[in-house]
């Protein structure tokens, strides 16, 4: 059977059932499993499945105990076409996946979509009410609001960084005014609101099941390893893959599937101006900086969450790793973890005028318009000298940026979201927050 254990030593372990609503371990640390119930994802086999099918059959292979939960459930209920993946090809070795057709335009819809749905059963399994709380750098609050919305068992507390997240973004997340959705405005950075996040989640001032839908939750890997798995069986050789890193959970899960049999060659990780991941990379030191806003705000993080699950694969540890980061407020991997990164992993950080620049010119050049983010994982697919094909992640609709995209390519109309919003501003003190919590709840 699979145990669930934290990245920071602590001896309590979850089974699949607990795992499914839990948030950050006791320690603080996140949860890893102890196994998986086979020892090879390149085994599954995407024959006569539909996507979906396909999916819940990667969640059982991870851990049988999912079975339970998802073989009579929908769990891609938001799509209102298959959830399949698009690969575009660019050229001869360079292709795009697009992963933004759910219901929000962006992939956090293929794990949260799942997660959403199988939380919702745990909780009517065990007559509960939960309270979901989640940080969001701009995609993940409306693709968790879209998965919980309809539940009967879920509130929904969402924090933003104010003025931090597109105009689009925030609308899809602060247009749903429903009586178990609750948007916050927070003053200050998305690392704020993470940390307040974990604050919550860790001392549960409620007196209410707190659930995690970040990447801080381990189905948002499994959910993620699924198109991975997916896009593997659509090759006859190794692929490399190229995804724009803002908080690590993509990343990880590619480095996750890797490391129980998918072919995966490299992992390319592009960054924006906060490039604390390209400096990680680059020498194995982790040391945030102050976040900077950017055209690219999904990757305006310094202190990106689901890299603590990395740390603890490459060094089998990570409390020590995490101590030193808050007492120096920096931290550094041993030699040896460093040179295995190194192997996998590279980065390139894209300034916000090249972005601007990458947009324009691979429009001109392949008549496709990407997003922000994407665009940076496609430069650094193009520019990838490998003899294997790389595989660019396209994470977001260009829909989205619209005030990004349309001053630059005149053909592009910018889309709006003109209904009504509701949400409130606070500052990111935790007893105001938690205040404005109770009142809701």
């Amino acid at each position: 059977m699979v145990k669930y254990h934290s990245t920071r030593g602590h001896k309590d372990t979850l089974s699949f059932e607990d795992v499914i609503l839990s948030g950050i371990a006791s320690d603080k640390g996140l949860y890893l499993p102890d196994s998986t119930t086979i020892e090879n994802l390149s085994n599954l086999t995407v024959e006569n499945l539909s996507y979906e099918d396909f999916v819940k059959t990667i969640f059982i292979a991870l851990d049988n105990k999912a079975g339970k939960y998802i073989d009579d459930l929908s769990i891609y209920p938001g799509f209102s076409d298959s959830p399949e993946p698009v690969l575009k090809d660019l050229n001869k070795s360079t292709v795009v996946m697009e992963l933004f057709h759910g219901p929000t335009k962006s992939f956090k819809d293929y794990a949260l979509q799942p997660l959403g749905a199988i939380a919702n059963r745990r909780l009517s399994e065990l007559g509960e009410r939960g309270l979901v709380i989640v940080a969001t750098s701009g995609d993940t609050g409306s693709a968790a609001i879209q998965a919980v919305k309809s539940s009967d068992n879920i509130d929904i507390v969402v924090l933003h960084p104010a003025n931090k997240v597109s105009e689009y973004q925030r609308k899809q997340m602060t247009s749903i005014v429903q009586d178990n959705v609750l948007n916050i405005a927070l003053e200050g950075s998305y690392d704020d609101c993470q940390r307040i996040a974990k604050d919550l989640l860790s001392e549960n001032p409620f007196n209410r099941r707190i659930i995690s839908l970040n990447s801080i939750n381990w189905l948002r890997v499994m959910g993620q390893v699924s198109y991975y798995v997916w896009l593997t069986k659509q090759f006859t050789s190794p692929v490399n893959v190229a995804i724009p890193s803002g908080n690590f959970g993509n990343a990880y899960s590619a480095w996750f599937g890797r490391s129980n049999g998918l072919p995966i060659n490299q992992i390319l990780c592009s960054t924006n101006v906060n490039d604390v991941l390209r400096r990680f990379i680059d020498g194995g030191v982790l040391e945030p900086l102050v976040t900077q806003p950017s055209v690219a705000p999904s990757m305006d993080i310094q202190i990106p969450s689901s890299l603590e699950r990395l740390i603890f694969d490459l060094s089998t540890e990570a409390k020590e790793f995490y101590a030193q980061l808050q007492n120096s407020s920096k931290a550094q991997l041993d030699e040896k973890s460093v040179g295995t990164l190194k192997s996998i992993f590279s980065s390139v950080t894209f300034s916000d005028e090249m972005i601007k620049t990458r947009i324009t010119s691979l429009h001109d050049e392949f008549g496709i318009i990407f997003d922000p983010h994407t665009v940076t994982s496609v430069q650094m697919a193009l520019d990838n000298d490998s003899s294997l094909p790389t595989v660019a992640v396209a994470t977001a609709s260009p829909e989205k940026f619209g005030n990004v995209i349309s001053p630059l390519i005149n053909s592009f109309t910018e889309s709006k979201i003109d209904e009504k919003e509701q949400y409130m501003t606070l500052s990111t003190e935790n007893a105001e927050i938690i205040e404005a919590i109770k009142a809701f709840i």
